[in-house]
């Protein structure tokens, strides 16, 4: 693995390349220089991990093991073309008492660090409901903090366009409650994703995120007596 502390601008050459080039006899052909790209970004996760396991505990074991795989799945999509033309992984923090995932994605034009809930299940999704619906203030303090805004605007992810099943449409967090996801993105420049700083700003916004996990943490995983759930 090489010892490097950015990504260099080969790996977003490569990604503009395959994008052009979009099909298995080409990908094969420059097989070795995927591999090669494939290493600085095994390398450049590696060194996030460490960076995060100083303020976190993750679970995933490696910057190898975050990545996910450049073949995308085509079964279900109308879209063939055989190759993801993006690098992108996730870190899982470790065990049930810490809640929300980390995830990092690289491409021209188009680079973001994100993390929060994608996919709440229903008793997750009820649990962050009753307790806004209780109690919004603590959320709405994340919400407006100046950190927060800075790195990450406002809240983002689907919301339903009618009040959840339960509750009042008139309530006053209304907006809230009909989030079906609960996501934080930061959005990076080409510019600063080749830069040297890269990795202390993806390290440092997903510290950004730890207000937020560590509230709904606290609200998935302890009843109304602060007592485990």
């Amino acid at each position: 693995m090489p010892d490097i502390k950015q990504i260099p601008p080969s790996s977003f050459e490569f990604l503009r390349l395959l994008k052009n080039n979009n099909e298995r006899e080409w990908f094969n052909d420059h097989k070795t220089a995927y591999q090669k790209e494939l290493a600085y970004i095994e390398a450049f996760a590696q060194d996030l991990l460490d960076l995060m396991n100083t303020h976190d505990v993750i679970e995933t074991p490696s910057g190898k093991k975050s990545l996910y795989r450049i073949y995308r799945d085509t079964r279900f999509s109308n879209d063939k073309t055989p190759y993801k033309t993006h690098w992108s992984g996730s870190f899982k923090r470790a065990g049930k008492q810490r809640r929300g995932g980390y995830y990092f994605h690289i491409e021209p034009g188009n680079s973001f660090v994100a993390g929060g809930f994608f996919g709440p299940s229903p008793q997750d999704l009820k649990l962050i409901r009753e307790n806004i619906a209780f109690d919004a203030g603590p959320l709405r303090d994340i919400l407006s903090d100046e950190t927060f805004i800075a790195s990450f605007e406002t809240l983002k992810g689907e919301q339903l366009k009618t009040a959840p099943k339960g509750f009042d449409g008139d309530h006053p967090d209304i907006d809230l409650l009909r989030y079906k996801q609960f996501l934080l993105v930061h959005r990076f420049t080409d510019e600063q994703v080749m830069s040297k700083e890269y990795l202390g700003y993806c390290n440092q916004e997903f510290k950004n995120m730890r207000p937020f996990f560590d509230y709904m943490s606290e609200i998935l995983t302890t009843d109304a007596n602060g007592l485990e759930l």
